[in-house]
């Protein structure tokens, strides 16, 4: 049996085996919280100030630092298929063709790294962030996101000037992204439409399906960290706010993120039952009872079916996954390096309607099996995980690798997902081999 020699004992090694990814000359103190707990809980912030999602960067950069003077920074094997997915991304690069779409590229390119940073720096920092705070720090966040989805309820034509739309140059603010970062609105609503639609909550993002995707990555995590603190006081306040978020989500008529809640209680379900869960069973039945009677209560049949006969965005969908594989055989390898406007007057860009295809038509189809790839291999590798986090972690994996088919996953979904990844992976307490110096551990729960 392979051994590794820690503190003068032997300790068997993790059964998967993990990789030195950086090996510096001395181990400090434990990797802090605060960077994570920046990312999530002060989102509010960020989000008015204008940066929003982009404040990440910023703070993955901070991560990276701290991560290189912890001494070692180690990672499980399968990583290689996401950091092949970087190399590849970089040489797509090759496709840009003008100044915008390359400061598209390396804003996506950051994007990509910081999600990385966020992985390695929570898969090594198990001693600081354990499963139980990471999964409350995102139950934070959960909750501002409801709390932007009533926002968009109550105020649908809410909107602020933010400050970095004062100090950015008008070369800069001329761009799609960045004007819509610049200007913070609550819902998708345009009243001048030739079929306007009832406002949809969108706040904290720039787009009703980011607010689905997040809502849908972030709810399997709710629930587990409900039951881990299921004894505690914040148990009776926090599980009434489920019902409550009913209310904004539905509103959404986000079809996308009530097939990725469906697939995500379908399949803890099967898992509840092969394992005899007689509890478990219980609560999940309980719980979609009360999410029947909200679908009935509130007006969500008539609007969906009027979004639906005034709409076509499934046609259009159809017709841009069609045109992105289309033109994808014309540049197979190595894509267009970013997305491209559809050869369809009026039609949104191709590979802007959902995270597959902008990777496939960005980075070519080598590119998309690397990043699809990843998430496969991080599900079915923590499949096996039994306990609430761990369950909840392996199921948000399963729903972004659906939601990755229809849904621009980038970035809060992407981000939960790397997340759930690195808290399934990491390698359990009894395998871990111990650190060069123990020290003691001052660690509040949240």
């Amino acid at each position: 049996m392979r051994s590794l020699r820690t503190e003068g004992r032997w300790r068997r090694a993790p059964r998967w085996g993990d990789i030195s990814v950086w090996q510096g000359s001395a181990t400090t103190p434990d990797l802090p919280r605060w960077p994570l707990t920046a990312m999530f809980v002060l989102f509010p912030i960020w989000w008015l100030l204008g940066p929003g999602e982009a404040m990440w960067i910023a703070l993955a950069a901070v991560m990276l630092l701290l991560l290189l003077r912890h001494g070692e920074i180690r990672a499980p094997r399968g990583l290689g298929i996401w950091l092949l997915f970087l190399l590849w991304m970089g040489c797509s690069v090759i496709g840009i063709d003008s100044g915008g779409r390359l400061l598209g590229f390396v804003y996506r390119a950051l994007l990509y790294v910081t999600v990385t940073v966020v992985f390695l720096y929570v898969y090594n920092a198990r001693a600081t962030l354990t499963a139980r705070y990471v999964l409350g720090v995102l139950t934070v966040f959960w909750l501002i996101v409801v709390a932007g989805g009533y926002l968009g309820v109550f105020w649908p034509l809410f909107s602020i000037d933010t400050p970095l739309g004062m100090v950015l140059p008008s070369s800069l603010s001329s761009n799609d992204l960045i004007r819509e970062m610049v200007v913070r609105r609550v819902t998708q609503y345009s009243p001048d439409a030739w079929a306007p639609i009832d406002p949809r909550p969108s706040a904290p993002f720039l787009y009703t399906n980011g607010w689905g995707n997040a809502y849908s990555a972030l709810s399997p995590m709710v629930v587990a960290y409900l039951v881990m603190v299921r004894r505690e006081r914040r148990f009776w306040w926090l599980l009434p706010l489920i019902p409550l978020s009913f209310v904004p989500a539905f509103l959404t008529l986000n079809r996308g993120m009530f097939l990725g809640l469906a697939l995500a209680l379908a399949y803890v379900l099967l898992r509840c039952v092969l394992s005899g869960n007689v509890r478990a069973i219980a609560a999940l039945a309980g719980l979609s009872l009360v999410a029947a009677g909200a679908w009935a209560a509130l007006p969500v049949a008539d609007r969906l079916d009027h979004r639906v006969e005034v709409s076509s965005s499934t046609e259009d969908r159809a017709d841009l996954y069609v045109e992105a594989f289309t033109r994808t055989l014309e540049q197979p390898v190595f894509g267009y390096g970013a997305p491209r406007p559809s050869e369809t007057p009026g039609a949104p860009s191709v590979g802007t309607q959902g995270q597959f295809w902008m990777v496939m038509f960005s980075h070519g189809f080598p590119g998309a099996a690397l990043f699809m790839g990843w998430l496969a291999w991080a599900f079915f590798r923590s499949v096996r995980e039994r306990d609430p986090a761990g369950l909840a972690c392996n199921t948000v994996i399963l729903v972004t690798l659906v939601e990755s088919l229809y849904y621009g996953i980038m970035t809060t979904g992407l981000m939960v997902a790397m997340l759930a990844a690195a808290v399934a992976l990491r390698p359990t307490e009894d395998a871990e081999p111990a650190p060069l110096k123990s020290q003691p551990s001052r660690v509040r729960q949240i």
